[in-house]
């Protein structure tokens, strides 16, 4: 039987744990309830900098002796960025979670930001940002969030611009993370074979030098969905497609009704655009729906990947299955949607990473762990009448969000696609390239 346990240390970092006594191994990590939507107008992109540097040598350990050390017990180590969140987590046998812990503390309160490191490592970010400028996919989306959240934060890229990254110095990389990396607004969790009491103390002996304030108030810009029109015409194989609608935060009562939503228009071989596009008309290789929440917002899209020759037939078969999803759900679609949700949490059940991702989640957004039943029980209020309300609302009384890149030419203009949702004219704001 797996159990989840908390606790509050006196220095206010929250420590979680579940036991997972079939395994050998423990998923462990740091949270920080901060990303790329915390940065300043002046700091795009020192997030996921900071991130990078934070493996680059600490006051104790070497770039390479961090590497080889987490090795040379058949562990691994890794980071990562978000919107609203950054992690560092590691996963390794039972025996060496005080190792990880070191680590994991070391980097996170003694690295030293080396001037040569630093100058390595944009170096580096500026190689990764070259590649997801080559990868349209990656272009796609990254403009798909700059069009609906227009100017903001929330909407910019997570790896910021070749300029931005250049000129972030030492000193600016320690502000934000006295501004943000504090104990309020971490949570330190693991998931496996591992014992709560034990591992409280670990963290507590190790994570002692954290702020528990911060060195100036944490930014967060309140999201504004603006929506608009985002094209680049690419001499591309393919065409990539994102129609997009003010979503739900996670808060929002309907979030859960949009996830189910997003499940039965797109979620897989069954959904109504995977059936309806492409395996009864043939018309793109991918499709499929999507919905993101943020702590204040959300956005709702649909993805297509298509020859630019399919887009006079695609866009309206797409706009069709989102009317028709206004006006008819089966209950059939519904139940298949929360057995495909139900697999996914038991199945995250059997690995201690997922796991212990998902308790980090739910510390920073509801401040407790939500146990599988809850969701549940959340997901079997959802009815065909509450599922077709909102999707009029979402389709219908939203500005759209176009997203664009590769041969665009027979891709209809911004207006005819708003008339034909809304019965509206006009255009909203757009760029093109």
């Amino acid at each position: 039987m797996m159990k989840v346990e908390c606790t509050r240390l006196p220095s206010g970092l929250t420590v979680v744990t579940e036991q997972m006594p079939h395994l050998e191994s423990v998923a462990l990590g740091v949270w920080i309830k901060s990303g790329s939507r915390n940065e300043t107008v002046g700091e795009h992109g020192i997030a996921h900098l900071l991130e990078h540097m934070a493996f680059k040598g600490t006051e104790r350990r070497t770039a390479r002796q961090i590497a080889e050390e987490i090795e040379n017990v058949g562990g691994e180590v890794n980071a990562a960025t978000s919107t609203e969140t950054t992690s560092y987590y590691a996963r390794v046998l039972k025996d060496h979670v005080p190792l990880a812990v070191d680590i994991l503390a070391d980097i996170l309160t003694e690295s030293t930001f080396d001037d040569e490191e630093l100058r390595r490592e944009k170096q580096v970010i500026l190689q990764e940002i070259g590649a997801a400028d080559d990868t349209p996919d990656d272009v796609v989306f990254d403009r798909f969030a700059e069009t609906a959240y227009r100017n903001q934060t929330v909407g910019r890229p997570i790896l910021g611009t070749p300029d931005t990254v250049m000129s972030f110095s030492a000193d600016q990389i320690r502000h934000y993370l006295g501004r943000n990396y504090t104990t309020d607004r971490m949570f330190v969790v693991a998931a496996g074979a591992v014992e709560h009491d034990a591992f409280v103390r670990q963290v507590e002996e190790r994570f002692a030098l954290l702020p528990r304030t911060p060195i100036a108030t944490p930014v967060l810009e309140a999201a504004r969905y603006t929506g608009g029109d985002s094209r680049e015409t690419r001499d591309l194989m393919d065409a990539q497609v994102l129609l997009g609608f003010e979503g739900k935060a996670y808060h929002a009562r309907d979030f859960y009704c949009s996830q189910i939503l997003a499940n039965i228009l797109g979620g897989g071989m069954s959904s109504r655009l995977f059936q309806e596009v492409r395996e009864h008309r043939g018309l793109c290789y991918s499709v499929y729906a999507f919905h993101w929440g943020f702590s204040d917002t959300g956005i709702f899209g649909v993805h297509a990947a298509t020859g630019g020759e399919n887009l006079p037939e695609l866009m309206p078969v797409i706009v069709d299955e989102l009317r028709k999803s206004s006006m008819n759900i089966e209950q059939q679609e519904i139940e298949r949607a929360r057995a495909q949700i139900r697999a996914q949490l038991l199945m995250g059940q059997e690995s201690p990473a997922a796991r212990a991702g998902q308790i980090a989640r739910q510390m920073m957004l509801y401040g407790r762990p939500i146990p599988n039943e809850e969701l549940m029980e959340r997901l079997s209020g959802i009815t065909i009448e509450r599922l077709t309300d909102l999707a009029g609302r979402l389709f219908f009384d939203t500005t759209p969000t176009l997203s664009a890149i590769g041969p665009l030419e027979q891709l209809a203009p911004m207006n005819d696609i708003l008339s034909s949702l809304t019965g509206k004219t006009g255009v909203p704001h757009a760029v093109a390239s």
